[in-house]
């Protein structure tokens, strides 16, 4: 791949175009106040996501920033009660955000065309037919990428400060991964417990939120010889709701015609 297709609908397969035309299983899922995360494989074409893992390392690569937070020592030495530690988020990974156009991670991206490709009308519909919800034109967009031993450590992604996100907000991936990937997990909370886990280190796997959301990325593993090499990448896109009532889980009904 030289350049990502002009409309994020050139990167589905059949059941990714059934989706975006609100005609597969989990459109409108994320609307139901019981469900709060999808990972979802065969709706992004995974040879073609595999080539854009390599247009990213060539382009965007250099010009990430790496996000690193390790755990505070104070968070135990400082401890003056049994069993009363609190853990910040921690985590370690690299990150471009695609929002600044005067930033060298924009201008890398606009030239691969992954800004034009993001900023789609099919890439904002094939989210909204996930989240079975109105969302907002303006959206944010990131690009993130995990190496050997990269991480996220346990968080809500909750923004209390921010009044248009306080209410819920909803995020989408689309991962894209190169050779020499072993495994990386994706753990979320249900009823209240870290129980669930899914394998997220696969090529054109689309996972989507309803946040906040209690969860966490396990260390990437990789494949014997290429610790120095393997990544994952993350495309991520986080919308605000139109109506800020649907990230209560207020379903709306255009989502119940679209199950």
């Amino acid at each position: 791949m030289r350049h990502f297709p002009a409309e994020f609908a050139d990167l589905l397969t059949r059941r990714g175009a059934a989706l975006l035309a609100g005609r597969h299983p989990a459109a409108g899922a994320l609307a139901d106040p019981r469900c709060r995360f999808l990972a979802l494989g065969g709706l992004v074409d995974a040879r073609q996501a595999t080539a854009a893992a390599g247009l990213l390392d060539r382009l965007l690569l250099p010009h990430l920033r790496p996000m690193v937070q390790p755990i505070p020592p104070e968070t135990i030495w400082e401890e003056t009660r049994n069993y009363a530690e609190r853990l910040p988020k921690t985590m370690r990974q690299w990150t471009a955000h695609l929002d600044n156009p005067r930033s060298a991670g924009f201008r890398a991206a606009t030239e691969a065309g992954l800004i034009a490709m993001l900023r789609s009308d099919s890439y904002r519909t094939f989210a909204a037919a996930l989240a079975g919800a109105r969302l907002k034109r303006k959206y944010g967009l990131q690009a993130l990428a995990y190496g050997a031993g990269d991480y996220a450590g346990p968080h809500t992604d909750h923004h209390p400060e921010e009044p248009e996100a306080v209410r819920g907000y909803f995020d989408m991936h689309v991962s894209c991964a190169g050779p020499g990937l072993r495994d990386q997990y994706l753990v979320y909370a249900k009823a209240g417990h870290l129980t669930e886990m899914t394998d997220v280190a696969k090529s054109g796997m689309v996972t989507a939120y309803r946040l906040p959301l209690w969860h966490y990325t396990t260390p990437l593993r990789a494949r014997p010889d290429h610790e120095g090499t393997v990544r994952r990448w993350i495309l991520l896109g986080t919308f605000l709701y139109s109506d800020p009532a649907d990230g209560q889980g207020r379903r709306p009904a255009a989502a119940q015609g679209a199950r």
